[in-house]
């Protein structure tokens, strides 16, 4: 933590972390880098129970976010890159291996999906899916969204998850077993002062 960060006392902080100059994170905001790493730029501010959680299950995938970024309340972010002077609202969720783009947005309640490249400046609006690259969005109740979201290969790029994508019960098991196996690390966590 450099010096000049503020970090909540109720924010978690887990693994490899850095939080640079002028970053502010908020209360109930939990960093954890999950065997990768999770860096915040400067002037970088995460809101109120954002999560940014990295991950090497499937290859090492950090949370890398830029200076002068916004991530509103409640967003999720997961092994993902957020370019410099992006705005994450509320309850936005970026998924493992997407890339935001320098000044881009993601407007309320959106989602970009895995392996998703936004380019700069984009605004993604509130409750889309952005999925792809080159980017394109789809609303949450269109027909195409399984297969787009199938065409992206969310699964495997989270959970290294090979099972069929019809075969349902297979992947939640192999996803399951990859995170508890993942999680297992943190049994003999100590809580620092």
């Amino acid at each position: 933590m450099h010096p000049d960060a503020y970090v909540a006392p109720t924010a978690t902080v887990i693994g490899d972390v850095e939080v640079a100059a002028h970053a502010r994170v908020l209360s109930g905001a939990v960093l954890d880098s999950e065997g990768s790493r999770v860096r915040v730029g400067e002037y970088s501010i995460v809101g109120e129970h954002a999560v940014l959680r990295a991950s090497a299950v499937a290859g090492s995938q950090p949370v890398d976010v830029g200076d002068h970024v916004l991530v509103g309340p409640h967003a999720t972010l997961l092994g993902c890159t957020v370019g410099r002077c992006c705005y994450l609202a509320t309850g936005a969720t970026v998924l493992q291996t997407a890339r935001l783009g320098e000044g881009a947005v993601v407007a309320v309640g959106a989602l970009v999906h895995a392996r998703t490249a936004v380019p700069p400046e984009y605004f993604v609006p509130p409750m889309t899916v952005a999925l792809g690259d080159p980017v394109r969005l789809v609303a949450p109740g269109d027909p195409g969204l399984p297969d787009a979201v199938r065409e992206v290969g969310f699964a495997e790029t989270a959970f290294g998850a090979t099972a069929q994508w019809t075969d349902r019960i297979r992947r939640a098991e192999h996803a399951t077993r990859t995170r508890s196996a993942e999680l297992a690390a943190h049994r003999d966590d100590e809580v620092l002062p």
